[in-house]
């Protein structure tokens, strides 16, 4: 059963959220392990613990703003997409 990532839209759910998205938790870790956001043996780095302190919104906007260099508060979120664009 896929669990609704909307559930999972607040800090230290990184995780969680990732796995409701692509439906599987072991799926999720591979990804974080691959984007170097957790270690081999499972543990968040420090990378991934930055990135689970911050909230969905948070990290689509950062996503968003590295990507085209504009100020993260130039971008407007949207939590049904989990999009973040230039207001």
């Amino acid at each position: 059963m896929k669990i609704d990532s909307q559930e999972y839209m607040g800090e230290n759910q990184l995780v969680h959220r990732l796995a409701s998205q692509v439906g599987s938790t072991k799926l999720a870790v591979d990804i974080l392990k691959k984007r170097g956001d957790m270690t081999a043996s499972g543990k968040l780095t420090e990378k991934g613990l930055q990135r689970n302190a911050m909230t969905a919104e948070e990290r689509a906007i950062d996503r968003a703003s590295k990507k085209t260099k504009h100020d993260p508060s130039e971008y407007r979120y949207n939590p049904f997409t989990n999009r973040a664009t230039l207001k």
